[in-house]
């Protein structure tokens, strides 16, 4: 099974930190239908049992379904061994990103496709093990300037709005938040939740103002920073969302999900080889949906040998793609024949 990166800078405990995970992924097989209706996306959530006395699995795990432009659709949280469902789902393209603990460790792309009504599964089966050596004793953090001590009161309200975001009770996270920033406008992590929550609302310039809040209040938050990329990528503000994501890779340069939309910013700004210098580096850090990316750009510029090694790593990493026949043809047909001896 191949192994999945985490690429998020966020606080972690020991135990979430000194995980590898890897996943079997199993797809209900296509079928092709009018783009109208809506269907629903469901599946089993496996964790193995290879634990140690460090290393527990977690007992939940959040869902979250991206569309193309990379908002958030919907999102909720299960326990580990259960079955997710999304329901009232056009059929598009997804990406569903797993989380622990909010860390992103694992995301999966998704075409949706079914007779309308109908549903659509998508296992997912992890198994967990420690990366090396764990530590006994306190938490430790990947970042220590993204830890942020804020007021009892404070905490209290910041989890009790988190809370109503996992019950989808968006309002009142939002209210939420807003009196956390209220009462302390340099809490850089409410403002960039608050921004998220205001994504699950697809309210664009609301969020986009929180996130720039955040990133002003503390310039080195590169979540902040990759989310206020995505949402201005996703208002095709595409110029302007150049600088935050430079900023995010110059502060994680291994962050597979910061390098792949800027990759694609700059595929918007028809800049096609920064394009892909930052897809090629999204592709190594894991981000396999950058291979597709870079395909298409190689096919466009009449480039089909270099277009058929990208879908052939492609289909490497997922060997389950629905149109899995027709990559196969067009790399048989434009893969260059190594010369002969």
């Amino acid at each position: 099974m191949n192994s999945l990166l985490v690429d998020r800078g966020l606080v972690l405990s020991p135990g979430c930190r000194a995980l590898a995970v890897s996943a079997i992924l199993l797809f209900a097989g296509p079928f092709w239908v009018h783009a109208q209706g809506t269907m629903s996306l469901y599946g089993d959530v496996k964790v193995g049992d290879q634990t140690t006395d460090d290393v527990k699995k977690p007992l939940s795990l959040t869902l979250i379904l991206y569309n193309l432009a990379g908002i958030v659709v919907q999102r909720q949280t299960v326990p580990t061994g259960s079955r997710y469902r999304f329901n009232n789902l056009r059929i598009s393209e997804y990406y569903l990103a797993v989380e622990v603990e909010t860390v992103e460790i694992s995301r999966v792309h998704i075409v949706l496709s079914g007779i309308p009504g109908s549903d659509y599964r998508q296992d997912l089966e992890f198994e967990w093990k420690p990366l090396g050596p764990t530590t006994k004793g306190k938490p430790a953090t990947i970042s220590a300037a993204d830890a942020y001590k804020r007021s009892s009161g404070n905490e209290s309200l910041f989890e009790k709005a988190q809370e109503a975001v996992d019950k989808k009770k968006y309002d009142d996270a939002e209210g939420l938040f807003k009196r956390i920033v209220e009462n302390d406008g340099a809490d850089f992590q409410a403002w960039t939740e608050l921004g998220t929550t205001y994504l699950l609302q697809n309210k664009l310039t609301e969020a986009e103002n929180a996130y720039l809040k955040a990133t002003q209040v503390r310039p080195t938050f590169a979540l902040a920073l990759i989310n206020l990329g995505r949402v201005r990528s996703a208002s095709k503000k595409f110029d302007e969302a150049v600088d935050p994501l430079t900023k995010a890779i110059e502060l994680q340069p291994n962050s597979g999900e910061a390098n792949l939309l800027l990759g694609e910013v700059y595929l918007q700004l028809k800049k096609g080889s920064k394009a892909v210098t930052f897809l090629t580096e999204a592709a190594r850090l894991g981000k396999i949906e950058a291979h597709m990316r870079l395909a298409t750009l190689y096919n466009a510029a009449g480039m089909k040998d270099k277009a058929a090694i990208e879908y052939e790593e492609y289909l490497k990493k997922n060997p389950s793609y629905p149109d899995k026949k027709k990559l196969e043809q067009y790399i048989q047909a434009n893969k260059a024949k190594a010369p002969a001896n």
